[in-house]
């Protein structure tokens, strides 16, 4: 298993590569794999590019984190996950409103293989709600009759008790979460754009200085960065951002 806690400012960004072509991968892990903690595969680039995006990204000395928020019922889930682990992948997230049983089943599955096989057992992350939903989205069309930050922690509260190792969660309720679940709990933030990034289509979106007030530990950032003029320029400027608030936190 990778270190779950992040070492220092760079090694909190996961970079979203939500491009279509195994050039721009290339291109990006290149120029950013010094700048960038994790490379994110997420939907878009696995289902244009497969495996040889996550097979490039670690051939050119980068690390993965699978973004596809499996959603199915426990058996599925469990055995998709366990493909993952055979193609070295051990950073990934499910969604967390699968249940617990889908979790449970997961986690399980996965620690067994990686028992028989004698590697490490992966991070496991449970995706609370996406970072484009709001409260009316929540309520009026899910027909979930509860405040979204309280349905954000209840279903982090889920998915520690089915022994999963830390959500996907705004910054808004990574303070909350910690405090309820604990540090070792990891958060990871989504939607991160500098003050300086066009926001584009999230509606929930931080600053990595307000992803770093909560207390979270990785943020997801992607056009910020990859839309840039100077993909390397941007990323310096993020993670100057982020040693700045992490040595106001410790103030």
């Amino acid at each position: 298993m990778i270190d779950i806690k992040p070492l220092g400012a760079k090694d909190r960004i996961i970079l979203a590569l939500d491009v279509d072509t195994i050039e721009e991968v290339k291109h990006y892990v290149d120029i950013l794999k010094d700048y960038v903690g994790f490379f994110k595969v997420g939907m878009q680039l696995f289902t244009a590019c497969g495996y040889e995006a996550v097979d490039v990204i670690k051939e050119n000395g980068g690390k993965v984190y699978f973004d596809c928020k499996f959603f199915d019922i426990p058996n599925t889930v469990a055995q998709t996950s366990i493909n993952l682990l055979k193609r070295g992948i051990d950073f990934f997230n499910i969604s967390a409103p699968g249940g617990s049983k889908m979790m449970i089943n997961t986690i399980n599955a996965c620690n067994n293989y990686a028992k028989k096989n004698n590697i490490n057992p992966p991070i496991i992350l449970g995706v609370t709600l996406l970072s484009s939903f709001g409260q009316k989205t929540l309520t009026n069309e899910l027909g979930v009759d509860m405040n979204i930050s309280t349905y954000v922690l209840k279903l982090a509260q889920i998915a520690k008790e089915a022994g999963l190792n830390g959500v996907v969660a705004p910054d808004t309720d990574a303070k909350r979460i910690k405090q309820e679940l604990g540090n070792e709990f990891i958060v990871v933030c989504p939607a991160v754009r500098p003050t300086w990034a066009i926001v584009n289509d999230q509606i929930r979106i931080v600053s990595p200085s307000d992803a770093i007030k909560a207390k979270a530990d990785y943020m997801i950032i992607g056009r910020p960065i990859t839309m840039a003029h100077d993909p390397v320029a941007a990323a310096k400027l993020i993670i100057a951002e982020i040693d700045e608030a992490l040595k106001q936190s410790e103030v």
